[in-house]
Protein backbone atom coordinates (compact mmCIF):
# COMPACT_ATOMS: atom_id res chain seq x y z
CA UNK A 1 0.00 0.00 0.00
CA UNK A 2 1.10 3.34 -0.41
CA UNK A 3 0.47 6.72 1.01
CA UNK A 4 -0.79 9.21 -1.21
CA UNK A 5 1.62 12.10 -1.54
CA UNK A 6 0.50 15.13 -3.98
CA UNK A 7 3.04 14.76 -6.89
CA UNK A 8 5.22 17.64 -7.22
CA UNK A 9 4.02 18.24 -10.81
CA UNK A 10 0.92 19.09 -9.73
CA UNK A 11 1.88 21.98 -7.76
CA UNK A 12 2.61 25.54 -8.97
CA UNK A 13 6.19 26.01 -9.95
CA UNK A 14 6.34 29.03 -8.14
CA UNK A 15 5.46 27.32 -4.39
CA UNK A 16 7.52 23.96 -5.17
CA UNK A 17 10.54 25.24 -2.97
CA UNK A 18 8.59 26.72 -0.23
CA UNK A 19 6.91 23.43 -0.08
CA UNK A 20 10.16 21.33 0.02
CA UNK A 21 11.82 23.74 2.78
CA UNK A 22 8.62 23.71 5.21
CA UNK A 23 10.15 23.38 8.42
CA UNK A 24 12.80 21.18 7.52
CA UNK A 25 15.21 22.04 9.72
CA UNK A 26 13.01 19.89 12.72
CA UNK A 27 12.96 17.02 9.79
CA UNK A 28 16.05 16.84 9.67
CA UNK A 29 17.20 16.86 13.14
CA UNK A 30 15.18 13.76 13.47
CA UNK A 31 16.09 12.02 10.72
CA UNK A 32 19.62 12.32 12.26
CA UNK A 33 18.65 11.07 15.48
CA UNK A 34 16.61 8.24 13.62
CA UNK A 35 19.66 7.33 11.85
CA UNK A 36 21.98 8.05 14.59
CA UNK A 37 19.78 5.75 17.46
CA UNK A 38 18.63 2.61 17.79
CA UNK A 39 15.18 4.02 19.48
CA UNK A 40 13.94 7.18 19.09
CA UNK A 41 10.72 8.93 20.79
CA UNK A 42 9.27 12.02 19.43
CA UNK A 43 7.16 13.39 21.47
CA UNK A 44 5.59 16.71 23.13
CA UNK A 45 4.74 18.19 26.29
CA UNK A 46 1.72 17.79 28.13
CA UNK A 47 0.77 15.11 26.15
CA UNK A 48 1.15 11.91 28.50
CA UNK A 49 1.72 9.50 25.67
CA UNK A 50 5.23 10.13 24.95
CA UNK A 51 5.84 9.51 28.69
CA UNK A 52 3.86 6.05 28.32
CA UNK A 53 6.21 5.26 25.59
CA UNK A 54 9.37 6.40 27.60
CA UNK A 55 8.40 4.40 30.69
CA UNK A 56 7.30 1.29 28.71
CA UNK A 57 10.97 1.30 26.73
CA UNK A 58 12.29 1.55 30.23
CA UNK A 59 10.38 -1.28 31.96
CA UNK A 60 11.10 -3.16 29.21
CA UNK A 61 15.43 -2.39 29.46
CA UNK A 62 15.19 -0.80 26.28
CA UNK A 63 17.66 2.50 25.61
CA UNK A 64 15.76 4.85 24.00
CA UNK A 65 16.62 8.72 22.58
CA UNK A 66 13.53 11.33 23.10
CA UNK A 67 13.12 14.56 21.65
CA UNK A 68 10.58 17.01 22.67
CA UNK A 69 9.00 19.28 20.45
CA UNK A 70 7.04 22.10 22.29
CA UNK A 71 3.27 21.02 23.92
CA UNK A 72 -0.32 22.03 22.86
CA UNK A 73 -0.04 25.67 23.26
CA UNK A 74 3.19 26.48 20.95
CA UNK A 75 5.25 25.03 18.00
CA UNK A 76 2.78 23.15 16.59
CA UNK A 77 3.58 24.06 12.73
CA UNK A 78 7.22 22.11 13.36
CA UNK A 79 5.25 19.19 15.02
CA UNK A 80 2.97 19.54 11.70
CA UNK A 81 5.84 19.05 9.37
CA UNK A 82 6.67 15.80 11.24
CA UNK A 83 3.80 14.58 10.76
CA UNK A 84 3.19 15.88 6.85
CA UNK A 85 6.94 13.82 6.58
CA UNK A 86 5.68 10.49 8.53
CA UNK A 87 2.25 10.30 7.75
CA UNK A 88 1.77 9.55 11.62
CA UNK A 89 -1.07 11.52 12.57
CA UNK A 90 -0.41 11.51 16.43
CA UNK A 91 2.55 11.85 19.21
CA UNK A 92 4.76 9.91 20.61
CA UNK A 93 6.12 8.64 17.12
CA UNK A 94 8.61 6.05 18.38
CA UNK A 95 11.19 4.34 15.54
CA UNK A 96 12.95 1.65 16.06
CA UNK A 97 15.91 0.82 13.74
CA UNK A 98 14.98 3.63 10.95
CA UNK A 99 11.46 2.50 11.02
CA UNK A 100 8.52 4.00 12.50
CA UNK A 101 6.64 1.55 14.38
CA UNK A 102 3.92 3.83 15.27
CA UNK A 103 2.65 5.31 18.84
CA UNK A 104 2.89 3.99 22.56
CA UNK A 105 -0.22 2.06 22.37
CA UNK A 106 1.79 0.60 19.08
CA UNK A 107 4.75 -0.17 20.89
CA UNK A 108 3.07 -1.99 24.03
CA UNK A 109 2.59 -4.44 21.78
CA UNK A 110 5.62 -4.89 20.07
CA UNK A 111 7.10 -5.12 23.52
CA UNK A 112 4.27 -7.37 24.52
CA UNK A 113 4.57 -9.93 21.67
CA UNK A 114 8.50 -10.07 21.71
CA UNK A 115 8.73 -8.45 18.21
CA UNK A 116 10.69 -5.49 19.84
CA UNK A 117 13.38 -7.72 20.66
CA UNK A 118 13.39 -9.21 17.38
CA UNK A 119 13.63 -5.64 15.46
CA UNK A 120 16.58 -4.83 17.69
CA UNK A 121 18.72 -7.83 17.32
Amino acid sequence: MTRPILDESHLHPAIRERVANHEQAIVREVQTAVATHPVVVIGMGMNPFPKKACKALDAAGVAHHYLEYGNYFNTWRQRNALKLWTGWPSFPMVFVKGMLIGGADDLAKLIASGELKKLLN
